[in-house]
């Protein structure tokens, strides 16, 4: 993975973190900046995900180096080329890095402290899970200088509900950790010297399991999502369908009559 070897890349890849199997983290590597977003920063990040995407890798933990996880968008670089074709050719690739966390077959952690704001609220928001400090803050608050976090809003109104997500977009105030686990954005908070902890125990969970029910699995959950419910019934029943001649699941249901522990044969 190419950005693995050089510790001052803006993204470092690292393989088997927290002694976990299969656990890959991404780290953000722009601490200067509190991690904000830019292009070449998008660029790297997304070239990073299609690597761990495509690679044997059972679960990736997404993280941010430094005081914060990240700040959103660079708004000086942004400020630089004032021009529409510029800004949407920028959220363009930004929501394709988005759709990638989505699309790809690894559950993605979110490892939160400091701040997560904006583009930064956003990608908690689009990872699959998320693991937050106690003293970590979450704001949209792109509205403060006049600009709507709109792109933020769509993962946001899919974690919160309605009224929340509504509420941190029009005002584009901080919520604290805690406030983020309730409302639905975060999984789990823990102290900030035991959040690598939180995270390893939660990586650890999944890297047990079957890659590819898991595979399979968090395809059809996002799927499901946008259908009706008589169409995510059907999805659901052939995946499960499938799912039940896999190997996996026939060593797993096996094992589970014989009242012993599975043997799985994924290396």
């Amino acid at each position: 993975m190419s950005e693995s070897t050089n510790p001052d890349a803006l993204v470092v890849v690292e393989q088997d973190v927290y002694g976990v199997p299969g656990a890959v983290r991404i780290m953000i590597n722009r601490p200067s900046a509190f991690n904000a977003l830019s292009e070449a920063l998008l660029e790297a990040l997304q070239r990073s995900l299609d690597e761990v995407a495509a690679s044997p890798a059972r679960v990736v933990i997404l993280a941010g180096a430094g005081r914060a996880f990240c700040a959103g968008h660079d708004l000086k670089e942004m400020r630089a080329v004032p021009s529409l074709a510029y800004y949407r050719a920028l959220f363009a690739r930004c929501s394709k890095m988005m759709l990638t966390i989505q699309r790809m077959p690894q559950p993605v952690i979110a490892r939160v402290h400091g701040i997560a704001t904006a583009a930064g609220c956003q990608l908690v928001a689009m990872c699959d899970l998320a693991v937050a400090a106690s003293d970590a803050r979450f704001a949209v608050s792109g509205v403060n200088l006049g600009l709507f976090c709109a792109t933020p809003s769509v993962p946001l109104s899919r974690n919160l509900s309605r009224k929340a997500a509504f509420e941190m977009l029009v005002t584009g105030d901080f919520i604290d950790a805690q406030t983020a686990r309730e409302r639905g954005l975060v999984n789990r908070v823990a102290a900030p010297e035991q959040l690598d902890d939180a995270v390893r125990s939660l990586a650890a969970s999944i890297s047990e399991k079957p890659r590819v029910a898991i595979a399979a699995g968090k395809g059809l959950f996002y799927q499901q999502l946008e259908m009706g419910i008589e169409a995510a019934y059907q999805l659901a029943g052939d995946t499960m369908a499938c799912n039940m001649l896999d190997d996996a699941a026939l060593e797993g249901t096996a094992a589970f009559i014989q009242k012993r522990a599975p043997r799985w044969r994924e290396t």
